[in-house]
């Protein structure tokens, strides 16, 4: 089975299908071209879909992508910040390797799944769907991985680690403080097994007085 993998400039196009309906399931098709409609598919979680994926899934393993890392490098204006405060989410940036979760879907799920992950992550062109080998212990999967867009409007690129630690400590969004988002990612990993010494190392400076 080969699945579709859209081109980079694709970006775009797949989040303005956000706009109806009827663009937002042109897009899922046009990714799911050469699915059988038979066999289940993966999704790759690396932030807060480990801990809150909100979709059915049938099972889940251990799963390292590489060629990219977790990164808190996306403004958030609104689940985890606001216009006048942004909060920092994470996205996959290019380069080293990534330890996540692989959510198996059962095929009758699919497109309602999808359906879910493009209202929740194609909003607002921040993320570039693609399929890319996620490697388990049991063997590799092709899994849908939501890459960072570095073209996007959202892209926090070079921010200094005191703005950094600000905005994480003092950002609210519509989903709740942007710190509880790091802490419950960060306690999530460590749950499943997962040492990212970065974000560990980041949640202990952020516990630590300003």
């Amino acid at each position: 089975m080969a699945l579709a993998v859209p081109a980079a400039g694709d970006c775009a196009g797949l989040a303005q299908s956000q706009q109806s309906p009827a663009r937002r399931a042109a897009s899922v098709d046009d990714l799911l071209t050469g699915w059988n409609g038979s066999d289940d598919l993966w999704v790759f979680a690396y932030g807060s879909l480990i801990w809150h994926p909100g979709f059915a899934w049938r099972e889940r393993r251990l799963a390292t992508v590489r060629g990219y890392h977790r990164s808190l490098c996306l403004w958030s204006h609104d689940h985890r910040g606001s216009p006048d405060n942004p909060g920092l989410v994470f996205g996959l940036d290019r380069g080293g390797c990534c330890r996540g979760v692989a959510f198996q879907i059962a095929a009758s799920d699919v497109r309602t799944v999808f359906d879910t992950l493009w209202r929740r992550e194609m909003v607002t062109g921040a993320y570039c769907p693609r399929w890319l080998t996620c490697h388990t212990k049991e063997a590799p999967v092709r899994g849908l991985v939501f890459l960072l867009n570095r073209a996007c409007q959202e892209y926090a690129a070079d921010v200094s680690d005191d703005r950094l630690l600000a905005s994480v400590r003092n950002a609210v969004g519509h989903s709740g403080p942007c710190l509880d988002y790091v802490i419950e990612t960060e306690r999530a990993l460590r749950a499943h097994g997962i040492d990212d010494m970065r974000l560990g190392e980041l949640v202990r400076r952020l516990g630590q007085p300003c």
